[in-house]
């Protein structure tokens, strides 16, 4: 039985994000977004620079499928071969696969056309929610929490924390500043993706806490028998 207790505070930050992207689903969905991705678009893309634009790109770039299929592929041969951590490879493939197709079922029931401000690229497909900043939030934050536990220092932790940050918010600036996204797009991305990973992850624990509880009463059970 998965006991409440074990999963309330993911569970809870699970609602908040669900709360976040129902708020801003909804913005999206009456038009009510439309000053405010105006008004960010415009100051990301007034700093362009040949600079910027070639980190943009490369930044897309990191958060693409086929980039992303190649970090996965290596996480879950080190999880299997190396680390031996089945259960963690399992929650791994249910967060990565569970993101995408999510992303592609809001896509479809949105159907938001792309924005056509000032592209720097050019890309197919719906715009809400943005798949790039889904996948970077699923991609490093399932990492971040898988490799947390098996990192004692606080420095090694604050650099995880700092690298995982930076790469998901650099994804999503990217596709900002490259025009294919409205900034609504990105902070659903962000929102979507961050209920999907928390849910996951308290369901995880859940899990896992559960089978201790087992494990410790069928100890129990056989020291008393002797």
């Amino acid at each position: 039985m998965l006991y409440y207790q074990y999963w309330s505070r993911g569970f809870r930050r699970f609602l908040w994000f669900l709360l976040g992207f129902s708020v801003i689903a909804t913005l999206v969905f009456l038009n009510k977004t439309a000053s405010f991705d105006t008004y960010i678009i415009h100051i990301v893309q007034s700093a362009e620079s040949p600079a910027l634009t070639s980190l943009a790109k490369g930044l897309s770039l990191v958060g693409s499928s086929s980039l992303a299929i190649s970090i996965s592929l290596l996480t879950m041969a080190l999880l299997f071969f190396l680390l031996k951590h089945r259960l963690e490879l399992i929650l791994f493939l249910w967060v990565a696969l569970g993101s995408q197709l999510l992303n592609t079922m809001m896509k479809l029931w949105f159907h938001r056309e792309r924005p056509n401000i000032h592209r720097l690229i050019e890309q197919a497909g719906y715009s809400f929610p943005s798949g790039h900043s889904m996948a970077a939030f699923s991609l490093y934050g399932v990492i971040a929490y898988l490799l947390w536990r098996h990192l004692r220092r606080h420095r090694e932790r604050f650099l995880l924390i700092l690298f995982t940050v930076l790469m998901t918010g650099g994804i999503g600036w990217s596709r900002i500043y490259l025009g294919v996204h409205y900034p609504s797009d990105v902070i659903g991305g962000y929102t979507a993706s961050g209920a999907w990973l928390m849910l996951s992850i308290a369901l995880f624990e859940a899990y896992r806490n559960s089978r201790k509880r087992k494990s410790a009463g069928t100890i129990n059970q056989a020291d008393t028998r002797r």
